[in-house]
């Protein structure tokens, strides 16, 4: 591509998928938060709600090859990435905000919840998985894919962190919109529902990918092609597994049980979770600009080693400072949020060397077997993003039900149902939950602290040993896999 394409594609590609990220957020981070303190679900009811997110998003990962298949079949005068773009993000908008709007409680909440989870997992699918397929079609050079890569990375994370620190502040405490989480939940989502269709404009009017793709023959929609494409590919094969484990690791604080951490051990305040996220999410938004020179001076192998080090310590000092000091003290939860910045910071390092690799085998796949397949390999990504949010769901409500949290997120629930039916003042909702906070046990707080360090730590101890065993796509390597290509072809 000619370099004004090329910077215009730098552009509007990586900007289109901040309100995209927003959605993401929101139901990956924030739906059990919202279920349990603004729904309030039985200890069944949130078993059955747990089987249903851990099942939809099973059947979301699996959905995710299929309809890369789908994407790279799709040929209109738009290309075969765009219309995707489009039907996925207007249909998808207006799931979450009935999601996050319900008119039901009980098990007809479930029941509800479980139509809605369904409908999102395929509508979300249409959007994400033509978005990040388009990338190897948007340049093959490796400096190139590194820019891409890390700028999207940034939108991305600008999407998220924007969520991350507005949404607890404007959900739980005395900040709540509409005096509480329920009414405060329902807002935020007709919002994003409008945001993130807006941001992606830029993506579908705005980049020019190349379609020499229309060349090919058009593969068949085939469960044996995604099968053939991802089993045949030992490299793709390996990546896949120590990806879905750093995700699991990756996932377990500010997807799992971070913010129900922060709510009973330092009060229900918004600001104080959205501290926590925010400053443990700045590390991240270093990496997410400065990867492409860092990745320019360290190999991806020994940069690793480099982040494992730093989650090691970042870990090792949320979890003494999170049995040692006084509970509720506030250098306690400066400690431990600086800690997790520094865990954080060697976590998204990790993922994004974990997403580079996933991308180099499309250019493996070209070389050993002659096709690219790039939006069924790109599809990897996701999928085991969803199944690793999936064990960390399993995980967070498991550790809800054993450490007996449940029976004090109903008692807040009923709170803030009453303030949003104008029983209560915000004063006695606020009085009542901080009583509520206070009854919480030592052993069911520090179990929640153990819980997330240690699966954090472990899953990401095996993705390292993993990938330094088993993934050979090194940067020398790939280079001569893409010189072989260009010798080919020319």
């Amino acid at each position: 591509m000619d370099e004004k394409t090329n910077k215009k594609n730098l552009l509007c590609f990586p900007v289109g998928t901040i309100g995209r990220d927003m959605v993401y957020a929101l139901v990956t981070n924030y739906m059990l938060t919202f279920i349990l303190f603004a729904i309030g679900p039985t200890a069944p009811q949130l078993a059955a709600i747990t089987a249903i997110m851990v099942a939809m998003r099973v059947f979301d990962a699996i959905n995710d090859p299929i309809m890369g298949n789908i994407v790279d079949r799709t040929r209109t005068k738009w290309g075969k990435f765009k219309p995707w773009l489009l039907i996925g993000i207007l249909t998808t908008s207006v799931v979450i905000y009935l999601m996050f709007n319900p008119m039901l409680s009980g098990w007809g909440f479930v029941w509800y919840f479980g139509v809605l989870y369904f409908l999102y997992s395929i509508t979300y699918t249409m959007h994400d998985i033509s978005y990040w397929g388009m990338i190897p079609s948007l340049g093959t050079d490796a400096n190139a894919r590194d820019k891409f890569t890390s700028r999207t990375n940034l939108c991305a994370g600008i999407g998220g962190t924007l969520l991350t620190i507005v949404l607890p502040i404007l959900t739980a405490g005395k900040n709540a919109i509409g005096g509480s989480a329920i009414t405060a939940y329902g807002f935020i989502a007709l919002g994003i529902a409008i945001i993130a269709p807006a941001f992606l404009m830029f993506t579908i009017f705005g980049v020019h990918e190349d379609r020499s793709y229309e060349k090919e023959e058009v593969p068949p929609i085939s469960l044996k092609k995604v099968w053939k494409t991802i089993t045949g590919n030992d490299q793709l094969l390996w990546i896949s597994l120590i990806f879905f484990l750093q995700q699991i690791g990756n996932d377990m604080i500010l997807v799992g049980v971070g913010s129900t951490y922060v709510y009973f051990e330092f009060g229900y305040s918004g600001g104080l979770y959205s501290t926590f996220s925010t400053v443990g999410m700045v590390a991240t938004a270093f990496l997410m600009i400065f990867y492409p020179m860092i990745s320019k001076k360290i190999n991806r192998k020994p940069l690793m080693k480099i982040m494992m080090i730093a989650a090691v310590v970042g870990y090792a000092m949320m979890l003494i400072a999170g049995l040692a000091l006084p509970h509720g003290a506030m250098i306690k939860f400066w400690i431990i949020t600086i800690g997790f910045m520094v865990a954080n910071f060697g976590q998204y390092g990790f993922y994004l060397i974990m997403m580079i690799s996933i991308l180099n085998t499309v250019e493996y796949n070209e070389y050993t077997t002659g096709n690219r397949d790039d939006a069924i390999i790109a599809s990897i990504r996701p999928f085991f993003t969803k199944l690793g949010s999936a064990v960390c769901v399993a995980f967070t409500s498991l550790s809800y039900i054993i450490f007996k949290l449940t029976d004090l997120t109903n008692q807040i629930s009923t709170f803030e149902n009453k303030a949003a039916q104008g029983a209560i003042t915000d004063e006695v909702k606020a009085a009542s939950i901080d009583n509520v906070i206070q009854s919480a046990g030592n052993g069911q707080i520090a179990g929640l602290l153990i819980t997330m360090i240690v699966i954090s730590f472990v899953f990401m101890g095996a993705s390292y040993i993993l990938y330094k065993k088993h993934y050979k796509l090194d940067e020398d390597e790939f280079d001569r896999i893409c010189k072989e290509l260009e010798a080919k072809k020319a």
